[in-house]
């Protein structure tokens, strides 16, 4: 009769089980399991977790048990007219098989996700799908094996966060890339494919980073300098544009004066954000008012979005935007960003407004007034944006409170 152990081969956590079915000497199969475990939770003499009684160790017993009674079934099912190896045993724990056509291996339902999304998302989303596929390829033939939707658990990110750090790839970028896959394997489950149990526990933390942004001063600089070509004075406009609206250059760069709505004596902007397909009704400020009236209510000339990104830092560079920033640039010949100390003129891109707009007015703003004109739908994706240091929101909140107790006890 066969007999079948499981049993650690890793002190490093989380490590995977694996499993080992043997039958006398004509059997001797082992494989690595999808379940995985705290080396210090294992007990190999009893074959399951320490902890009986926490209900995560009891769910992973429960299955481990479930598990090994459908391999012994299994296996005798199989034994008269199949070979019986390892590759057999890895089969049974990845089949292959697909479920009404809709496929079970993670980069198959890549390809699967994007056919039916490629409607509901923009191009830019649409392309970033296959961009994340190429890379998980990548990871699949450093590992040499094909990872299935079911494959990504805790492990799986252990060891794809490893990977990516020798590809040079960021944390940010890293984080990313699993909420993507994370997204996809969501996705799976609501087609009835079988996902890990750590999936809705699996999390992957961005790395705080500098934000860059315009001061007022710089803003203020910029916006009313005069510059020796023309496109540089559009680029300042479109700057202008960028930075009152707070939205993408796939957004802002198409709005014409038929998006523009009348209430009164305001102005509204109205168009649906490309990216999220997010309806929008942003106000249109002052500031980009007297823009606007300046050009009969026309915005400025379209530029493509490289050559706002070129001739933006060319403007700032003009405008004395050169002191030295902490910050992330690509490298030209890896394709990767890497961290460093820039003029401040190089950092800056078409993202400058959204943040400029964000921090602006951080603190003196309800933060869902302003994430209704930047278009974020959560408060933790916003505060990215938000440039002001922990000791200036605390010097803001103090000024606030001043201001609404300012006049009711007659001390302020």
């Amino acid at each position: 009769m066969a007999t079948i152990k499981f049993y650690l081969q890793s002190k490093k956590n989380p490590a995977g089980i694996y499993v080992r079915i043997r039958e006398k000497e004509k059997v001797d199969a082992k494989s690595k399991t999808k379940f995985v475990i705290n080396p210090n939770d294992w007990s190999q003499i009893k074959q399951q977790t320490k902890n009986t009684n926490d209900e995560a160790f009891k769910k992973l017993n429960s299955d481990l048990s479930d598990f090994k009674n459908k391999l012994l079934t299994h296996y005798n099912n199989c034994i008269q007219n199949t070979k019986i190896d390892s590759n057999w045993l890895k089969q049974f724990i990845n089949p292959t098989e697909e479920l009404e056509g809709i496929p079970t291996k993670l980069v198959d339902y890549f390809d699967y996700y994007a056919s039916v999304r490629k409607h509901s998302v923009s191009e830019s989303t649409h392309s970033k799908i296959f961009t994340n596929k190429k890379f998980i390829e990548s990871f699949q033939k450093h590992k040499k094996t094909e990872f299935y939707i079911k494959d990504f658990n805790e492990n799986f990110v252990a060891e794809f966060q490893l990977f990516s750090i020798q590809k040079g790839i960021s944390q940010n970028t890293f984080a990313r890339k699993i909420r993507t896959i994370k997204t996809v394997c969501y996705h799976a489950r609501k087609n009835g494919i079988e996902t890990h149990y750590h999936l809705d526990s699996i999390i992957a933390k961005n790395e705080k980073i500098d934000v860059i942004y315009l001061e007022k001063t710089e803003y203020d600089k910029i916006s009313n300098t005069n510059f020796e070509h023309n496109y540089l004075n559009n680029t300042r406009d479109w700057l202008i544009v960028c930075t009152e609206t707070a939205q993408r250059v796939s957004d802002f760069m198409y709005f014409t004066k038929n998006n523009i709505r009348y209430d009164g004596e305001d102005k509204f902007i109205e168009f649906t954000q490309k990216k999220t397909k997010k309806e929008m009704s942003i106000y249109v400020t002052p500031k980009l008012s007297v823009l606007l009236d300046k050009n009969e209510g026309n915005f400025p000339n379209k530029i493509s979005s490289q050559n706002f990104n070129i001739y933006l830092k060319e403007i700032c560079k003009l405008s004395g935007l050169t002191q030295p920033c902490k910050g992330a640039l690509k490298n030209k010949e890896t394709k990767l960003y890497e961290k460093g100390i820039y003029p401040k003129y190089q950092l800056i891109s078409s993202k400058i407004g959204r943040k400029t707009f964000a921090t602006y007015y951080f603190g003196k703003l309800p933060n869902e007034l302003i994430m209704a004109q930047t278009g974020h739908t959560t408060e933790s994706s916003f505060l990215l944006y938000v440039g002001k240091p922990k000791i200036s929101m605390a010097k803001q909140l103090a000024t606030a409170i001043k201001q609404l107790n300012k006049g009711i006890d007659g001390t302020i």
